[in-house]
């Protein structure tokens, strides 16, 4: 059970990103002025799917929690790396930010972490 909550845990953190990334997207350029930087983080703030993204920040939160009840920290924690490979692949693939051999290779050094780790 601890890795499911785990696994559901790296499921809302990556969604809530990715629902903030994508309103910050459509909100266009912070203003240059305090007022107007002032007004455009209250309107983020005021978003519906912000608001989803910061309960999805929650959710995940409230899972490690969960995790934590059935695992210890040094044997739960390395799985949230996952969080990186899925960003990193979920941010070219919806978003269209690049995907260089830098981090490729980054996220495949991740992995590789994660599995060594997995064998102490």
């Amino acid at each position: 059970m601890g890795y499911f909550f785990i696994a559901l845990t790296v499921v809302f953190t990556v969604v809530g990103q990715f629902l903030i990334k994508w309103r910050v997207n459509e909100a266009g350029a912070l203003p240059a002025e305090l007022h107007g930087k002032l007004s455009f983080v209250w309107g983020l703030l005021l978003d519906p799917w912000i608001i989803l993204g910061f309960g999805s920040a929650f959710g995940a939160a409230l899972c490690w929690m969960l995790a934590l009840t059935k695992l210890p920290l040094s044997q739960a924690y390395p799985f949230t790396a996952g969080t990186f490979v899925l960003v990193v692949l979920g941010g070219a693939w919806l978003f269209s930010e690049p995907l260089t051999m830098m981090k490729l290779i980054g996220v495949g050094l991740i992995v590789v972490g994660v599995v060594v780790m997995g064998f102490e």
